[in-house]
């Protein structure tokens, strides 16, 4: 197949470098250098310094030259630009292309999932689009280490035909026609993840990272199912899986930054240190919002929003949680 990767950042530069196995795969770059890096030296020393990339990637700044003979095209851009990218690709797109977004979050401004920007942005088939999304951390994947993740789309045979193309000896994709449910357990796992790095910054425990994961995917479940997931969904790869992965790992942006926060530090300062995106921070207000228009209880959520506008210490924040109602574990959980 002939595939375009647009977004060189860590995750999209690791699976254009995989997709070029098997694949003619352009990965589309705004920095000028990054594409020449990536194209001469199989390098991107911005986001992957010590890996190695397939020498027959090919980056480029120009669209055009990325998307025009496009079978496929892999959308791996930060959420908060998710939307004037498509729109600046758009006269590019080809119709005929099925379309996978990688990206993992919530737009503020209109509570969309990536998938629902990318239908509002392009006239596409729906079935056309689909969602990668599971415990995927670039640096291991990019070493070849053994990881899996879901591929979610409506059109099943779709689906099984991108998940072999994906697929190879260290990366086992799974199918999954839950949409909804894959793009909300990426989004709202990384809300999550900031909680766990302020357990951890606070200096707590195991005990309190096991509880924040296990409320945490309560809250997950909650608001899927709200927005028409299916449960079931939140116990596989892109939600009890890619939750446990960004909670856990040091390599995690998201668990790094409620780490910082639980140790002190501003916000402000912990992100301009930062070179890649927590989505997180730019996803917690949307999902909280969704969550009220919903009805939907997500104290966790509302916890770590509290804490990034600081209206809340962390440690006031805790507290707080501590003192809610608990309740029967399962009553809020359908």
């Amino acid at each position: 197949m002939n595939v375009a990767v647009l977004g060189a950042g860590s995750w999209g530069t690791t699976l254009a470098s995989m997709l070029a196995a098997g694949n003619d795969t352009t990965l589309w770059a705004r920095d000028a250098e990054v594409a020449e890096e990536i194209t001469r030296h199989h390098r991107n020393p911005a986001y992957l310094p010590d890996i190695e990339l397939c020498p027959s990637l090919r980056a480029t700044t120009d669209p055009q030259t990325a998307l025009s003979a496009a079978d496929v095209v892999v959308l791996a851009v930060p959420s908060r630009y998710f939307r004037s990218v498509v729109e600046l690709v758009r006269p590019e797109v080809p119709v005929e292309a099925d379309l996978v977004s990688v990206t993992k979050g919530i737009e503020l401004e209109t509570g969309f999932r990536m998938s629902e920007i990318i239908l509002d942005v392009l006239d596409h088939d729906p079935d056309r689009v689909c969602v990668l999304s599971g415990p995927n951390l670039a640096k291991e994947v990019g070493a070849g280490q053994p990881s899996a993740t879901v591929l979610a789309c409506r059109d099943a045979a779709r689906a099984e035909r991108l998940r072999q193309a994906i697929t190879t000896e260290s990366f086992r994709v799974f199918t999954n026609s839950d949409v909804i449910g894959c793009e909300v357990g990426g989004a709202v796992k990384n809300v999550i993840a900031i909680a766990a790095g302020i357990g951890d910054g606070l200096g707590y425990g195991w005990n309190t990272k096991a509880a924040l994961i296990t409320r945490g995917l309560a809250e997950i479940e909650r608001l899927g199912v709200a927005m028409g997931a299916e449960p079931i969904t939140f116990l596989g790869l892109a939600g009890n899986g890619d939750l446990t992965a960004t909670c856990s790992s040091p390599q995690s942006r998201n668990r790094h930054v409620g780490e910082e926060l639980g140790k002190g530090r501003p916000l402000g300062d912990i992100t301009a240190d930062m070179m890649m995106v927590a989505e997180g921070v730019t996803s917690t207000p949307a999902i909280a919002a969704l969550a009220h228009r919903l009805g939907v209880p997500m104290p966790i959520t509302r916890k770590v929003e509290a804490v990034l506008n600081g209206t809340l210490s962390p440690s006031e924040a805790v507290q707080q949680l501590m003192e809610f109602e608990a309740g029967a574990e399962f009553d809020d959980i359908d």
